[in-house]
């Protein structure tokens, strides 16, 4: 499975940012998929994940009410859409792909990554 993540750039606090990932698996709607983000210094940390239907989501608790994870099978991709963006939301964003039928949150459960794209935010 390939993963390619889009859609970063620099954006002013309290902007919205939608971010892509174009998977180029057959069968993407049997992948779970999930982003993450890294700042500098910092360690990668989960964000959201959506499970294969896309029926059902999950988020860390700093970005409820603020993204919102969803997919479109039919074009093998993955959105996340960030409202209300905050400097400390600043980071390179991957998304990553698992396939599984359980929803995944953590780094070492998914085998697939793409590259990231950076989200910068000013004050």
């Amino acid at each position: 499975v390939q993963l390619q993540a889009y859609g970063g750039g620099l954006v002013q606090a309290g902007d919205s940012l939608r971010l892509s990932c174009a998977a180029s698996a057959r069968a993407f709607r049997q992948y779970v998929v999930g982003w993450f983000r890294q700042a500098p210094g910092q360690e990668r940390e989960f964000v959201a994940a959506i499970n294969r239907s896309g029926e059902r989501t999950y988020y860390a608790d700093f970005v409820k009410g603020r993204f919102t994870i969803s997919r479109d099978n039919a074009k093998s991709t993955v959105y996340l859409q960030m409202n209300s963006l905050k400097p400390e939301d600043a980071a390179v964003y991957s998304c990553a792909a698992v396939y599984s039928v359980t929803m995944q949150t953590r780094t070492e459960d998914y085998n697939y990554w793409g590259q990231g794209t950076k989200v910068t935010v000013s004050s």
